[in-house]
């Protein structure tokens, strides 16, 4: 497999990867996919930032009538008869004097404990006839009905009770009740709410007799059973009922009605409408599209509540002020009564304290949120990782690439942060950076194992022809790169070391190896610079040429600065070493551009990466024309096309040894930024001359160049063509004569 098909078989197995990661994510973020093992991870980041954000403060507004150990000890086995109850709820309200009270019980059989109901079949049968225990029964019934002193003492309390719905067909205890609900229109966000088949309900008096009611069951625990949300409200029979954590809060703020607020749909295809928030007065509670509200857990079980035993209450032994105004809950945190759940803070969490979390939160507006919206966010979220794993990450160095990647890391973590905190906004935090691992896994993986061989492959074959810069350029790049054949346009530029034959005849071999590299080697760093590529060293020569293997479009300007910069370097040469014979040194360079020949040519023996062609020729004569015609620099026409950024004098119509086509060739002088504009005035002069010349007026172009400004008048040039036209007006050149001179040597 060639150099050229292992690279796109790379790319294209590794792009792959990356996009169908991307898609995988994108699926399950929408729901179109769901992803088990991404769901465990997503809750475990939720449980860690729930657990590092909680306030952990005593919320000392909702008390905690506990019906623990304790109690059951000294007061007997749950439940208890209903006139203890009683007691308890007159000692509450009468004694302690509190706002409001919730059962996280559930009430819904009679109460036989008194005995009247034995009473009762007595006095219906057996002693039916008997009078004085006709009269006694009377007189004890009320005193013996616990169900109805339970009741009597509901009237004008503040009083919610509890009951469990559920999902699955049971029987219907046709004694018992319902609350009111709390909607009965059927509009179509309804049909997304969570639905119920059956309930276990409180008596009917009892329910009659209360403020209000709610469900104390949790539908809202996640599949690892960790009860992270809280279900406020489900649909039985096309009418939404409340939960006792909602009814309580409710009651507390003088029962107002709900107001539902909908939004659009965005991870689904159909726009519907579906449940965003609950609004009540001046509240907000933010629910998901089911009715369930994430649980704002102030800390850990028995730090953020304060719990009171029930047993306490029913002797009395309670501070008043620990009790009075407050919002108490009844539930029961003894291990036989199985009302301990699991939570994010661990297991064995008392199940009343999750509806006292709820109300607490809803009081202090705490409760976290998940709008329908936050896909759109999520969805940009994952789309901007992709974009830098995929299409920028590739192009940097390890070091960057990895400096990169811990940026999008932490600003992904701040920006997660920020909405949890700050905004209370619940966003996905394992999908995003499960799509940059991964990503950058693969890129980890392609880029550093496996196309790092192919990448050294490709530095040895270049490495040796031009600077680590553009090398590393290859690397980076998309583009493919081979040592075959091809032809292009180009520039080549050809530098050789004038007279140095002469100079080096007095040197030792060392010290002429070391001049020749003491000079060369600025040379080919310059070359560098400019993109440039060496062809080869021909003794005190350079050859190098530009817009290959890299693709250059600036390559003819490229050359035309190198040629510059190499000229202002022999200058430095030369001034550091003046007053000495090294002082001498000159350097004449030629440059081309045009359509060239380029690739790994040679024998089976040794090739080089090397270009050939008509336009390298000429480049090799223009560098030798440079002394015939005094200057350091000369271009061919094409080149001063290529390169307009530059100030160039016409040197001659010329047609070159080799070569029969003619071709104009220029002195680059400097850059147009830097030319003065005396000398742009000397230039218009010269062209005037040429001019004259060319039309063969002899006279008129003799004094033209005679009259150029005075600092060059000492030109070699000048003196050239003042000799030619001394000599053509004796010897007049041919009637088709267009000014060529042709160069018989190289």
């Amino acid at each position: 497999m060639t150099t050229i098909s292992i690279s796109k078989y790379i790319k294209f197995w590794r792009l792959s990867l990356c996009l169908l990661l991307m898609c995988i994510i994108i699926l399950h973020t929408t729901n179109k996919l769901i992803i088990s093992p991404i769901l465990r991870i997503e809750h475990i980041f939720y449980d860690y930032r729930l657990i590092a954000t909680m306030p952990n403060t005593l919320d000392d507004r909702i008390v905690i009538v506990n019906i623990d150990d304790k109690s059951l000890l000294q007061e007997g086995r749950w439940p208890w008869s209903r006139n203890k109850l009683t007691y308890l709820v007159d000692m509450l309200f009468d004694y302690y004097n509190v706002n409001l009270l919730g059962f996280d019980v559930v009430f819904s059989e009679k109460d036989e404990s008194s005995g009247l109901s034995l009473l009762e079949e007595l006095a219906s049968n057996a002693l039916v006839d008997d009078q004085s225990f006709q009269t006694i029964l009377t007189k004890m019934r009320p005193e013996l009905d616990y169900d109805a002193l339970f009741t009597q003492s509901f009237k004008d309390r503040n009083i919610i009770l509890g009951y469990f719905a559920s999902h699955l067909e049971n029987s219907i205890n046709l004694k018992t009740k319902l609350p009111y609900p709390v909607y009965t229109n059927n509009e179509p966000f309804l049909n997304h709410l969570f639905s119920v088949k059956s309930y276990g309900a409180n008596l009917v008096e009892l329910q009659d007799a209360a403020q209000s009611g709610g469900f104390f069951n949790n539908f809202g625990a996640d599949d690892d059973g960790v009860s992270r949300k809280l279900l406020l409200l489900f649909k039985y029979q096309n009418k939404i009922y409340e939960a006792l954590s909602l009814a309580i809060f409710r009651q507390y703020q003088g029962a107002p009605p709900i107001e539902f607020i909908t939004g659009d749909n965005y991870g689904n295809n159909e726009m519907d409408q579906r449940l965003e928030r609950l609004k009540i007065q001046s509240f907000s509670i933010p629910v998901d599209f089911q009715g369930a509200a994430l649980i704002p857990y102030r800390g850990y079980s028995g730090k953020s509540f304060n719990y009171i035993s029930a047993v306490d209450v029913l002797n009395g032994i309670v501070d008043i002020e620990k009790l009075e105004h407050k919002i108490i809950i009844l539930g029961a945190t003894a291990a036989g009564l199985f009302d301990l759940r699991t939570v994010p803070m661990g297991k064995d969490y008392p199940g009343v304290e999750i509806h006292a979390n709820i109300i607490s939160g809803i009081l202090d507006q705490t409760i976290k949120s998940r709008p329908n919206y936050i896909i759109i966010y999520e969805l940009f979220l994952l789309i901007a990782i992709s974009v830098v794993l995929i299409l920028i990450i590739p192009k940097l160095s390890v070091l960057k690439a990895t400096s990169l990647f811990i940026i999008v890391t932490a600003s992904i973590f701040g920006i997660n942060l920020f909405l949890w905190v700050s905004l209370n906004i619940d966003s996905n935090l394992a999908t995003p950076l499960l799509l940059l691992y991964s990503l950058f896994g693969v890129q980890l993986f392609f880029g550093y194992f496996i196309e790092s061989r192919h990448k050294k492959k490709l530095s040895y074959q270049f490495g040796q022809y031009i600077p680590p810069e553009l090398v590393e350029q290859m690397n980076q790049s998309d583009e493919e790169f081979s040592l075959k054949g091809e032809s292009k346009e180009m520039t080549v530029l050809f530098a050789d070391i004038r007279d140095f034959t002469t100079l080096s005849e007095n040197l030792k071999p060392q010290e002429l190896c070391e001049l020749i590299n003491d000079i060369l080697t600025p040379v080919t760093q310059i070359i560098h610079n400019n993109k440039g590529t060496i062809d080869k060293y021909m003794g005190d020569a350079v050859m190098a040429f530009w817009n290959a293997p890299v693709e250059d479009k600036n390559h003819a300007a490229n050359s035309v600065q190198a040629g510059l910069d190499i000229l202002d370097n022999l200058k430095l040469w030369q001034t550091k070493f003046k007053r000495t014979e090294l002082s001498t040194i000159d350097m004449g360079v030629g440059i081309s551009t045009g359509v060239m020949s380029i690739g790994n040519m040679g024998s089976q023996f040794r090739t080089a990466y090397t270009v050939m062609g008509d336009a390298v020729n000429l480049g090799s004569r223009l560098e030798g024309l440079t002394k015939y015609y005094g200057v350091k620099l000369i271009v061919s026409e094409s080149t001063k096309i290529a390169a307009p950024l530059y100030v160039y004098r016409e040197l001659d119509r010329v047609q070159v040894k080799g070569k029969k086509e003619p071709v104009t060739i220029y002195e680059v002088i400097t850059s147009k930024e830097k030319v003065s504009s005396y000398y742009l005035q000397y230039l218009s002069l010269l062209e005037q001359a040429f001019s004259d010349y060319y039309q063969q007026n002899w006279e008129k172009a003799q004094q033209q160049f005679m009259q150029l400004p005075q600092q060059k008048t000492n030109d070699k040039l000048h003196q050239l063509y003042l000799e030619r036209i001394e000599n053509f007006k004796v010897h007049p050149p041919a009637n088709d004569w267009v000014g060529i001179f042709i160069h018989t040597i190289k």
